[in-house]
């Protein structure tokens, strides 16, 4: 899941769902013919269809003679289920630990079959241009929700701000910071809050979905994690399939067409320069999302 987060309301994106599924015939439109024909589309699950990658990205399977049907939700909790009901074939919308959550909270076992993007966390200040210049005992505030928190935690501690207890996992929480070895304090709020509260605290991670709200420009952090760090792993956005489809050439030659120059291209521009293009492979991403869910599990 990027962390470009589209708020809308659920009923309207079920109601669009069910008006496409129903012109194209319902969820067992084409039983036991291939997915990717013209009358039998791949049917991709996102949160933004109008983002500029998924035309290019349409067309270019187009020319390798896969027709895909993209369809937009505007809210997260909604394309896994569609997925596991068969209403679609793929989803592109969430990293790693999104998929961990739903699978352990659901019983289920959708899979990665492909990476897209990484998008980093920034944190941001008022105050301080570096964070080197923010004080001991400084007060930073993070997203209070399980997803955002465990990585802003990662960030603080990329950071150099504090340090989390050898046992942390990769899921970890405040409880597993350790105090005496960091140089600031740390307070959760609710994620759009982290902007508010910059104007009382020395600093704030804050998630790329309020950044712009806030007259923030992604430029402005005076720090922000890296793609390739131990932390960022559980936050790879992904292409996400059934179990049983894993191995399926289509879907797989799908998510190498999304690594064309021109999807990437366009994906990094409508991001506006913040993405890093991810590429692992599919059983890398798996062997992530078992390491993940056993962590939630624990």
């Amino acid at each position: 899941m990027s962390h470009r987060l589209r708020r809308g309301a659920a009923l309207a994106a079920s109601a669009a769902l069910a008006l496409t599924l129903a012109a194209c015939g319902g969820s067992d439109a084409g039983d036991g013919e291939a997915r990717g024909t013209e009358e039998n589309p791949v049917r991709i699950g996102v949160v933004g269809a109008s983002d500029p990658q998924w035309e290019i990205f349409s067309d270019l399977a187009e020319e390798e003679g896969i027709f895909v049907e993209i369809i937009d939700f505007t809210e997260y909790p909604l394309p896994n289920p569609a997925l596991t009901d068969g209403d679609l074939d793929l989803n592109q919308f969430q990293h790693i630990l999104y998929l961990a959550q739903y699978n352990e909270a659901d019983g289920e076992d959708l899979t990665p079959i492909g990476a897209t993007a990484v998008y980093p966390l920034g944190v941001y200040s008022l105050e301080h241009t570096d964070v080197a210049d923010i004080p001991d005992g400084g007060e930073i505030a993070i997203p209070n929700d399980v997803t955002n928190q465990a990585r802003a935690l990662f960030v603080l501690e990329e950071a150099g701000l504090i340090a989390l207890n050898d046992d942390a996992g990769v899921v970890p929480d405040p409880t597993d910071i350790d105090e005496a070895s960091s140089r600031v304090t740390v307070t959760p709020v609710d994620a759009n809050q982290t902007v508010v509260a910059l104007d009382s605290v020395d600093a704030s991670v804050v998630n790329n979905d309020f950044v712009a709200d806030a007259g923030l420009e992604p430029a402005d952090a005076i720090f922000e994690d890296s793609a390739e760090s131990e932390g960022a792993r559980p936050y790879i956005n992904i292409f996400v399939s059934r179990a049983e489809d894993a191995q399926n050439e289509t879907y797989l030659k799908l998510v190498e067409i999304f690594h064309d120059e021109a999807v990437t291209d366009a994906l990094l521009e409508n991001s506006g320069g913040t993405a890093s293009i991810a590429d692992q492979p599919a059983e890398e991403l798996q062997e992530i999302l078992a390491e993940v869910q056993a962590s939630l599990s624990e």
